[in-house]
Protein backbone atom coordinates (compact mmCIF):
# COMPACT_ATOMS: atom_id res chain seq x y z
CA UNK A 1 0.00 0.00 0.00
CA UNK A 2 1.33 3.20 -1.10
CA UNK A 3 1.30 6.40 1.07
CA UNK A 4 -1.76 8.62 0.27
CA UNK A 5 -4.16 10.84 1.77
CA UNK A 6 -7.79 9.80 0.55
CA UNK A 7 -10.34 12.07 2.78
CA UNK A 8 -12.64 9.22 4.14
CA UNK A 9 -15.26 12.09 4.15
CA UNK A 10 -15.63 12.45 0.40
CA UNK A 11 -13.67 9.57 -0.74
CA UNK A 12 -10.66 11.74 -2.79
CA UNK A 13 -7.77 11.15 -3.55
CA UNK A 14 -5.64 14.67 -1.40
CA UNK A 15 -2.09 13.07 -2.57
CA UNK A 16 -0.24 10.83 -2.95
CA UNK A 17 3.69 10.09 -1.87
CA UNK A 18 6.07 7.90 -3.15
CA UNK A 19 8.36 5.67 -0.79
CA UNK A 20 11.53 7.16 1.06
CA UNK A 21 14.72 5.41 -0.80
CA UNK A 22 17.35 3.15 0.76
CA UNK A 23 19.49 6.09 0.16
CA UNK A 24 17.39 8.66 2.43
CA UNK A 25 17.04 5.91 4.40
CA UNK A 26 20.85 5.74 5.20
CA UNK A 27 21.03 9.38 4.84
CA UNK A 28 19.05 9.88 8.04
CA UNK A 29 20.95 7.05 9.81
CA UNK A 30 24.36 9.52 9.06
CA UNK A 31 22.98 12.45 9.97
CA UNK A 32 20.68 10.88 13.05
CA UNK A 33 23.45 9.13 14.45
CA UNK A 34 26.02 12.53 13.86
CA UNK A 35 23.37 14.31 16.10
CA UNK A 36 23.63 11.45 18.59
CA UNK A 37 27.17 12.37 19.09
CA UNK A 38 26.94 16.12 19.48
CA UNK A 39 23.56 15.56 21.66
CA UNK A 40 25.27 13.17 24.61
CA UNK A 41 27.88 16.88 25.07
CA UNK A 42 25.20 18.99 25.10
CA UNK A 43 23.49 20.54 28.23
CA UNK A 44 19.80 19.26 28.68
CA UNK A 45 18.30 22.77 29.26
CA UNK A 46 19.54 23.65 25.61
CA UNK A 47 17.05 20.63 24.78
CA UNK A 48 14.30 22.20 26.68
CA UNK A 49 14.21 25.29 25.01
CA UNK A 50 13.67 23.76 21.43
CA UNK A 51 11.39 21.91 22.85
CA UNK A 52 8.81 24.45 24.73
CA UNK A 53 9.69 26.19 21.04
CA UNK A 54 7.93 22.79 19.58
CA UNK A 55 4.86 23.59 21.74
CA UNK A 56 4.58 27.03 20.77
CA UNK A 57 5.06 26.29 16.63
CA UNK A 58 2.00 23.51 17.31
CA UNK A 59 0.13 26.43 18.76
CA UNK A 60 0.52 28.75 16.12
CA UNK A 61 0.08 26.19 13.68
CA UNK A 62 -3.10 24.60 15.16
CA UNK A 63 -5.64 25.39 12.98
CA UNK A 64 -3.71 24.07 9.86
CA UNK A 65 -2.24 21.00 11.99
CA UNK A 66 -6.08 19.91 12.87
CA UNK A 67 -7.63 20.57 9.59
CA UNK A 68 -4.57 18.25 7.59
CA UNK A 69 -5.62 15.82 10.52
CA UNK A 70 -9.12 15.53 9.54
CA UNK A 71 -8.82 15.88 5.73
CA UNK A 72 -5.92 12.52 6.99
CA UNK A 73 -7.94 10.37 8.65
CA UNK A 74 -11.68 11.79 9.16
CA UNK A 75 -11.92 12.59 12.63
CA UNK A 76 -14.13 15.32 13.55
CA UNK A 77 -12.20 18.57 13.61
CA UNK A 78 -12.61 19.63 17.42
CA UNK A 79 -11.09 16.57 18.09
CA UNK A 80 -8.29 17.20 16.13
CA UNK A 81 -7.98 20.57 17.32
CA UNK A 82 -7.87 18.91 21.37
CA UNK A 83 -5.42 16.67 20.25
CA UNK A 84 -2.87 19.56 18.76
CA UNK A 85 -3.46 21.16 21.91
CA UNK A 86 -2.59 17.69 24.14
CA UNK A 87 0.84 17.67 22.13
CA UNK A 88 1.74 21.50 23.18
CA UNK A 89 0.91 19.95 26.82
CA UNK A 90 3.08 17.32 26.52
CA UNK A 91 5.63 18.82 24.81
CA UNK A 92 5.76 22.10 27.56
CA UNK A 93 5.72 19.02 30.25
CA UNK A 94 8.88 17.38 29.50
CA UNK A 95 10.65 20.46 28.96
CA UNK A 96 9.74 21.87 32.07
CA UNK A 97 10.91 18.22 34.32
CA UNK A 98 13.43 16.75 31.31
CA UNK A 99 15.81 17.44 34.06
CA UNK A 100 15.10 16.67 36.92
CA UNK A 101 13.48 13.05 35.45
CA UNK A 102 16.92 12.36 33.70
CA UNK A 103 19.25 13.72 36.90
CA UNK A 104 21.82 11.20 38.32
CA UNK A 105 19.87 8.95 41.13
CA UNK A 106 22.13 8.68 44.22
CA UNK A 107 22.17 4.75 45.42
CA UNK A 108 22.52 3.87 49.25
CA UNK A 109 24.92 1.03 49.40
CA UNK A 110 27.87 -1.01 51.14
CA UNK A 111 29.86 -0.47 48.53
CA UNK A 112 32.55 2.08 48.98
CA UNK A 113 32.63 4.88 47.96
CA UNK A 114 30.06 7.12 46.14
CA UNK A 115 26.83 5.17 43.87
CA UNK A 116 24.93 6.83 40.91
CA UNK A 117 23.18 5.78 38.52
CA UNK A 118 23.25 7.73 34.91
CA UNK A 119 20.25 8.03 32.52
CA UNK A 120 22.13 8.34 29.24
CA UNK A 121 21.45 8.51 25.36
CA UNK A 122 21.44 5.58 23.78
CA UNK A 123 21.06 6.11 20.12
CA UNK A 124 18.60 6.63 17.04
CA UNK A 125 15.03 5.22 18.12
CA UNK A 126 13.02 3.90 15.21
CA UNK A 127 9.10 5.12 15.57
CA UNK A 128 6.09 3.18 14.09
CA UNK A 129 2.81 5.09 14.52
CA UNK A 130 -0.39 4.56 13.75
CA UNK A 131 -3.15 7.01 12.13
CA UNK A 132 -5.75 7.26 14.82
CA UNK A 133 -3.97 9.78 16.68
CA UNK A 134 -1.36 10.93 14.14
CA UNK A 135 0.31 14.05 15.83
CA UNK A 136 -0.46 12.65 19.71
CA UNK A 137 1.23 9.29 19.13
CA UNK A 138 4.67 10.90 17.64
CA UNK A 139 4.59 12.78 20.47
CA UNK A 140 4.85 10.46 23.49
CA UNK A 141 7.72 9.18 21.76
CA UNK A 142 9.19 12.16 20.52
CA UNK A 143 9.04 14.71 23.41
CA UNK A 144 11.21 12.39 25.71
CA UNK A 145 13.36 11.33 23.40
CA UNK A 146 14.40 14.86 22.60
CA UNK A 147 15.16 15.93 25.87
CA UNK A 148 17.15 12.43 26.50
CA UNK A 149 18.75 13.30 23.71
CA UNK A 150 18.03 10.09 21.14
CA UNK A 151 17.24 11.35 17.36
CA UNK A 152 14.54 9.57 16.13
CA UNK A 153 12.87 8.44 12.62
CA UNK A 154 9.22 8.04 11.92
CA UNK A 155 7.61 5.84 9.95
CA UNK A 156 4.23 6.43 10.01
CA UNK A 157 0.88 4.60 9.00
CA UNK A 158 0.05 4.93 4.65
CA UNK A 159 -3.04 7.32 5.49
CA UNK A 160 -1.98 10.24 7.36
CA UNK A 161 1.70 11.12 5.20
CA UNK A 162 0.80 14.82 5.37
CA UNK A 163 -0.04 14.72 9.44
CA UNK A 164 3.27 13.06 9.61
CA UNK A 165 5.55 15.29 7.29
CA UNK A 166 3.94 18.58 8.59
CA UNK A 167 4.72 17.70 12.33
CA UNK A 168 8.34 16.75 11.58
CA UNK A 169 8.38 20.17 9.49
CA UNK A 170 6.98 22.10 12.40
CA UNK A 171 9.61 20.24 14.50
CA UNK A 172 12.20 21.71 12.23
CA UNK A 173 11.00 25.16 12.35
CA UNK A 174 10.86 25.21 16.07
CA UNK A 175 15.03 24.91 15.66
CA UNK A 176 15.09 21.47 16.08
CA UNK A 177 18.60 20.43 14.71
CA UNK A 178 19.01 18.18 11.54
CA UNK A 179 18.24 14.23 12.44
CA UNK A 180 15.80 15.14 15.89
CA UNK A 181 12.83 13.83 13.64
CA UNK A 182 13.27 12.44 10.37
CA UNK A 183 10.06 11.63 8.74
CA UNK A 184 10.25 8.70 6.28
CA UNK A 185 7.41 7.03 3.96
CA UNK A 186 9.37 3.81 4.44
CA UNK A 187 8.11 -0.31 3.60
CA UNK A 188 8.54 -2.27 6.29
CA UNK A 189 11.09 -4.17 4.92
CA UNK A 190 12.87 -1.04 5.04
CA UNK A 191 11.84 -0.64 8.95
CA UNK A 192 13.43 -4.15 9.44
CA UNK A 193 16.42 -2.47 7.69
CA UNK A 194 16.54 -0.02 9.82
CA UNK A 195 15.80 -2.02 13.19
CA UNK A 196 19.06 -4.23 11.69
CA UNK A 197 21.43 -1.05 11.72
CA UNK A 198 23.68 -0.75 14.92
CA UNK A 199 22.82 3.09 15.27
CA UNK A 200 19.80 2.36 16.04
CA UNK A 201 19.45 0.73 19.54
CA UNK A 202 15.13 1.54 20.07
CA UNK A 203 12.28 0.62 18.54
CA UNK A 204 8.85 2.19 19.73
CA UNK A 205 5.31 1.01 17.76
CA UNK A 206 2.01 1.54 19.12
CA UNK A 207 -0.16 -0.42 16.37
CA UNK A 208 -1.77 -3.52 15.56
CA UNK A 209 -1.08 -7.21 17.78
CA UNK A 210 0.31 -8.61 13.44
CA UNK A 211 2.28 -5.45 13.50
CA UNK A 212 3.53 -5.50 17.15
CA UNK A 213 4.72 -9.02 16.41
CA UNK A 214 6.86 -8.41 13.34
CA UNK A 215 8.54 -5.33 14.53
CA UNK A 216 9.35 -6.97 17.79
CA UNK A 217 10.40 -10.08 15.74
CA UNK A 218 13.07 -7.48 14.15
CA UNK A 219 13.89 -5.68 17.28
CA UNK A 220 14.50 -9.22 19.24
CA UNK A 221 16.46 -10.59 16.44
CA UNK A 222 18.47 -7.87 16.80
CA UNK A 223 18.57 -7.03 20.58
CA UNK A 224 17.13 -3.61 20.23
CA UNK A 225 15.22 -2.46 23.15
CA UNK A 226 11.24 -2.29 22.22
CA UNK A 227 8.22 -1.27 23.75
CA UNK A 228 4.36 -1.77 22.02
CA UNK A 229 1.72 -0.36 22.83
CA UNK A 230 -1.33 -2.29 21.00
CA UNK A 231 -4.81 -3.40 20.71
CA UNK A 232 -7.61 -3.40 23.90
CA UNK A 233 -10.72 -4.40 24.73
CA UNK A 234 -11.21 -2.20 27.76
CA UNK A 235 -14.18 -2.87 30.09
CA UNK A 236 -16.56 -0.40 31.14
CA UNK A 237 -17.93 -1.88 34.52
CA UNK A 238 -20.44 -0.24 36.03
CA UNK A 239 -21.79 -1.79 39.39
CA UNK A 240 -25.10 -1.52 41.19
CA UNK A 241 -24.99 1.59 42.95
CA UNK A 242 -23.01 3.90 40.43
CA UNK A 243 -24.65 7.08 39.68
CA UNK A 244 -26.60 6.44 36.20
CA UNK A 245 -26.33 10.03 35.46
CA UNK A 246 -22.60 9.81 35.21
CA UNK A 247 -22.30 6.84 33.53
CA UNK A 248 -24.76 7.26 30.96
CA UNK A 249 -23.03 10.71 30.20
CA UNK A 250 -19.85 9.16 29.66
CA UNK A 251 -20.71 5.85 28.54
CA UNK A 252 -21.07 6.60 24.72
CA UNK A 253 -18.45 8.86 24.77
CA UNK A 254 -16.00 6.78 25.40
CA UNK A 255 -16.92 4.46 22.64
CA UNK A 256 -17.76 6.88 20.21
CA UNK A 257 -15.08 9.42 20.47
CA UNK A 258 -12.71 9.09 17.50
CA UNK A 259 -15.67 7.13 15.94
CA UNK A 260 -14.69 4.13 18.09
CA UNK A 261 -10.76 4.13 16.67
CA UNK A 262 -8.76 4.15 19.99
CA UNK A 263 -7.22 1.23 21.50
CA UNK A 264 -8.11 2.77 24.88
CA UNK A 265 -12.03 3.34 23.80
CA UNK A 266 -14.56 1.23 26.20
CA UNK A 267 -15.37 -1.69 23.95
CA UNK A 268 -16.86 -3.89 26.28
CA UNK A 269 -19.68 -2.84 28.92
CA UNK A 270 -20.15 -5.15 31.81
CA UNK A 271 -23.14 -3.64 33.58
CA UNK A 272 -25.08 -5.19 36.77
CA UNK A 273 -28.55 -6.67 36.32
CA UNK A 274 -30.61 -4.07 38.60
CA UNK A 275 -29.01 -0.93 36.24
CA UNK A 276 -28.58 -3.16 32.69
CA UNK A 277 -31.97 -2.45 30.88
CA UNK A 278 -31.50 1.87 32.06
CA UNK A 279 -27.95 1.49 31.07
CA UNK A 280 -28.52 -0.05 27.55
CA UNK A 281 -32.14 2.15 26.96
CA UNK A 282 -29.64 5.35 27.62
CA UNK A 283 -26.88 4.31 25.01
CA UNK A 284 -29.84 3.36 22.68
CA UNK A 285 -30.81 7.10 22.91
CA UNK A 286 -27.61 8.55 22.97
CA UNK A 287 -26.26 6.66 19.86
CA UNK A 288 -30.08 8.03 18.05
CA UNK A 289 -28.44 10.89 18.53
CA UNK A 290 -24.87 11.64 16.94
CA UNK A 291 -25.13 13.86 13.42
CA UNK A 292 -22.93 11.88 10.04
CA UNK A 293 -21.55 14.55 7.65
CA UNK A 294 -18.71 16.53 7.39
CA UNK A 295 -15.81 16.15 9.93
CA UNK A 296 -15.03 20.02 9.09
CA UNK A 297 -18.34 21.16 10.13
CA UNK A 298 -18.98 21.74 13.96
CA UNK A 299 -22.61 20.72 13.67
CA UNK A 300 -21.32 16.82 13.07
CA UNK A 301 -20.78 14.76 15.95
CA UNK A 302 -20.23 11.20 13.70
CA UNK A 303 -17.30 11.08 11.75
CA UNK A 304 -16.25 8.76 8.96
CA UNK A 305 -13.73 5.67 9.86
CA UNK A 306 -10.80 5.86 8.72
CA UNK A 307 -10.67 4.31 5.30
CA UNK A 308 -13.07 1.82 3.27
CA UNK A 309 -10.76 -1.02 4.39
CA UNK A 310 -11.26 -0.42 7.98
CA UNK A 311 -15.04 -0.28 7.52
CA UNK A 312 -15.56 -3.18 5.58
CA UNK A 313 -12.98 -5.35 8.22
CA UNK A 314 -15.79 -3.93 10.78
CA UNK A 315 -18.69 -4.70 9.30
CA UNK A 316 -17.37 -8.11 8.51
CA UNK A 317 -16.66 -8.64 12.14
CA UNK A 318 -20.19 -7.69 13.14
CA UNK A 319 -22.04 -10.02 10.73
CA UNK A 320 -19.77 -12.88 12.15
CA UNK A 321 -20.86 -11.69 15.46
CA UNK A 322 -24.58 -11.62 14.34
CA UNK A 323 -24.08 -14.92 12.67
CA UNK A 324 -22.61 -16.28 15.86
CA UNK A 325 -25.39 -15.58 17.86
CA UNK A 326 -25.43 -11.35 19.41
CA UNK A 327 -28.58 -9.77 19.01
CA UNK A 328 -28.41 -6.05 17.88
CA UNK A 329 -30.16 -3.96 20.28
CA UNK A 330 -28.94 -1.12 17.89
CA UNK A 331 -27.61 0.15 15.05
CA UNK A 332 -26.43 -2.45 12.18
CA UNK A 333 -27.88 -0.27 8.95
CA UNK A 334 -26.47 2.19 6.41
CA UNK A 335 -26.06 5.48 6.44
CA UNK A 336 -26.52 7.47 3.68
CA UNK A 337 -23.36 9.33 2.81
CA UNK A 338 -20.63 8.67 0.30
CA UNK A 339 -17.89 8.48 3.16
CA UNK A 340 -17.08 5.75 5.18
CA UNK A 341 -19.46 6.08 8.02
CA UNK A 342 -20.69 3.08 10.28
CA UNK A 343 -23.74 3.29 12.00
CA UNK A 344 -22.69 2.98 15.87
CA UNK A 345 -24.35 -0.10 17.02
CA UNK A 346 -24.96 -2.18 20.58
CA UNK A 347 -24.33 -5.71 20.42
CA UNK A 348 -25.99 -8.20 23.54
CA UNK A 349 -26.01 -11.48 24.29
CA UNK A 350 -22.25 -12.35 23.41
CA UNK A 351 -21.55 -15.68 24.71
CA UNK A 352 -17.90 -16.81 24.99
CA UNK A 353 -18.04 -18.89 21.81
CA UNK A 354 -19.10 -15.80 19.99
CA UNK A 355 -15.54 -14.39 17.76
CA UNK A 356 -16.87 -10.84 19.30
CA UNK A 357 -16.01 -11.97 22.84
CA UNK A 358 -12.12 -11.78 22.17
CA UNK A 359 -11.89 -9.63 19.65
CA UNK A 360 -11.06 -6.26 19.23
CA UNK A 361 -13.64 -4.01 17.15
CA UNK A 362 -11.89 -0.94 15.93
CA UNK A 363 -15.03 1.83 15.34
CA UNK A 364 -18.19 2.21 17.36
CA UNK A 365 -19.51 -0.83 18.27
CA UNK A 366 -20.30 -1.65 21.78
CA UNK A 367 -20.91 -4.56 23.38
CA UNK A 368 -23.16 -4.90 26.49
CA UNK A 369 -22.80 -7.81 29.20
CA UNK A 370 -25.31 -8.40 32.02
CA UNK A 371 -23.39 -9.68 35.15
CA UNK A 372 -25.00 -10.43 38.39
CA UNK A 373 -22.36 -10.13 40.76
CA UNK A 374 -19.03 -7.72 41.51
CA UNK A 375 -16.67 -10.95 41.22
CA UNK A 376 -18.53 -12.25 37.66
CA UNK A 377 -17.83 -8.58 36.96
CA UNK A 378 -14.04 -8.51 37.72
CA UNK A 379 -13.54 -12.19 35.88
CA UNK A 380 -15.61 -11.09 32.42
CA UNK A 381 -13.15 -8.06 32.58
CA UNK A 382 -9.72 -9.90 32.84
CA UNK A 383 -11.11 -12.53 30.99
CA UNK A 384 -10.05 -11.22 27.54
CA UNK A 385 -6.44 -11.49 25.56
CA UNK A 386 -5.63 -7.85 25.85
CA UNK A 387 -4.72 -5.45 28.94
CA UNK A 388 -5.05 -1.81 28.24
CA UNK A 389 -7.00 0.35 30.22
CA UNK A 390 -10.55 0.37 31.52
CA UNK A 391 -13.50 2.43 33.65
CA UNK A 392 -15.32 1.31 36.64
CA UNK A 393 -18.34 3.34 37.90
CA UNK A 394 -19.58 2.81 41.90
CA UNK A 395 -21.15 4.90 43.90
CA UNK A 396 -18.01 4.76 46.37
CA UNK A 397 -15.04 5.82 44.41
CA UNK A 398 -12.54 4.13 47.31
CA UNK A 399 -14.74 0.77 46.84
CA UNK A 400 -14.29 1.36 42.66
CA UNK A 401 -10.63 2.01 43.38
CA UNK A 402 -10.10 -1.50 45.22
CA UNK A 403 -12.23 -3.44 42.08
CA UNK A 404 -10.12 -1.59 39.33
CA UNK A 405 -6.81 -3.03 41.26
CA UNK A 406 -8.40 -6.88 40.19
CA UNK A 407 -8.80 -5.75 36.40
CA UNK A 408 -5.57 -6.75 34.55
CA UNK A 409 -4.81 -3.75 32.43
CA UNK A 410 -2.50 -1.10 32.48
CA UNK A 411 -4.18 1.74 33.12
CA UNK A 412 -8.39 2.28 35.04
CA UNK A 413 -10.04 5.41 35.70
CA UNK A 414 -13.24 4.92 38.32
CA UNK A 415 -16.20 7.49 38.00
CA UNK A 416 -14.28 9.08 35.47
CA UNK A 417 -13.10 9.56 31.44
CA UNK A 418 -10.19 7.99 30.48
CA UNK A 419 -7.54 10.61 29.91
CA UNK A 420 -4.12 10.82 28.56
CA UNK A 421 -1.74 13.60 30.07
CA UNK A 422 2.03 13.58 29.75
CA UNK A 423 2.61 12.77 33.94
CA UNK A 424 0.80 9.62 33.29
CA UNK A 425 2.25 6.31 32.30
CA UNK A 426 0.65 5.13 29.55
CA UNK A 427 0.42 1.29 28.12
CA UNK A 428 -0.86 -1.93 29.54
CA UNK A 429 -0.09 -6.14 29.88
CA UNK A 430 -0.90 -9.73 27.58
CA UNK A 431 -1.39 -8.55 23.96
CA UNK A 432 -1.74 -4.77 24.83
CA UNK A 433 2.16 -4.81 24.68
CA UNK A 434 4.70 -4.02 27.10
CA UNK A 435 6.29 -0.82 28.31
CA UNK A 436 5.01 2.79 29.22
CA UNK A 437 5.00 5.69 27.01
CA UNK A 438 5.19 9.58 29.10
CA UNK A 439 5.38 9.77 32.80
CA UNK A 440 8.85 9.40 33.81
CA UNK A 441 8.38 6.05 33.33
CA UNK A 442 8.26 7.12 29.86
CA UNK A 443 11.47 9.35 29.98
CA UNK A 444 13.58 6.46 30.40
CA UNK A 445 12.52 3.64 28.23
CA UNK A 446 15.73 3.80 26.09
CA UNK A 447 18.36 5.47 28.26
CA UNK A 448 21.71 3.86 29.22
CA UNK A 449 21.12 2.96 33.28
CA UNK A 450 24.81 3.39 33.58
CA UNK A 451 26.22 3.22 37.37
CA UNK A 452 28.66 5.01 38.31
CA UNK A 453 30.64 4.19 42.07
CA UNK A 454 33.44 6.88 43.09
CA UNK A 455 35.80 5.81 45.56
CA UNK A 456 38.49 7.78 47.12
CA UNK A 457 40.16 4.71 48.38
CA UNK A 458 39.87 0.54 47.60
CA UNK A 459 38.55 -1.23 49.94
CA UNK A 460 40.09 -4.48 49.80
CA UNK A 461 37.84 -6.18 52.29
CA UNK A 462 34.44 -5.63 50.03
CA UNK A 463 32.63 -8.30 48.74
CA UNK A 464 31.13 -7.75 45.61
CA UNK A 465 29.14 -9.70 42.79
CA UNK A 466 30.23 -12.85 44.82
CA UNK A 467 33.88 -12.25 44.44
CA UNK A 468 35.76 -11.27 47.62
CA UNK A 469 38.68 -8.64 46.72
CA UNK A 470 41.04 -9.85 48.97
CA UNK A 471 44.76 -11.48 48.58
CA UNK A 472 44.16 -14.22 46.79
CA UNK A 473 46.82 -16.03 48.29
CA UNK A 474 46.57 -17.73 51.61
CA UNK A 475 49.38 -16.86 54.53
CA UNK A 476 50.18 -20.11 55.18
CA UNK A 477 51.00 -20.64 51.15
CA UNK A 478 53.22 -18.06 50.80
Amino acid sequence: MSYATINPYNNEVVKEYPYATDEALQEALTTGHALYQRTKKQPIAERAKILHNVAAKLRDYSDELARTCTIDMGKLLRESEGEVELCAIIADWFADHGEDLLKPEVVDTIATGAAEIHHQATGIVMMVEPWNFPYYQIMRVFAPNFMVGNPMILKHAANTPASAQLFADIVKAAGAPDGALTNLFLSYDQVTEAIEDKRVQGVALTGSERGGTAVAEAAGKNLKKNTMELGGMDPFVVLGDANMDDVIDIAWRARLYNTGQVCTSSKRFIVMDNVYDQFVEALKDKFSKVVPGDPLDPNTSLAPMNTKRAKEKLQKQLDEAIKAGANVAYGNEPIDLPGQFFMPTILTDIDKNNPAYAEEMFGPIAAVYKVHSEAEAIELANDNPYGLGGIVFAGDEDHGAEVAAQIETGMVFVNNFMVTLPELPFGGVKLSGYGREMSHIGALAFTNEQLIVKTAKPNLDNVAGGLVATDPVPANQK
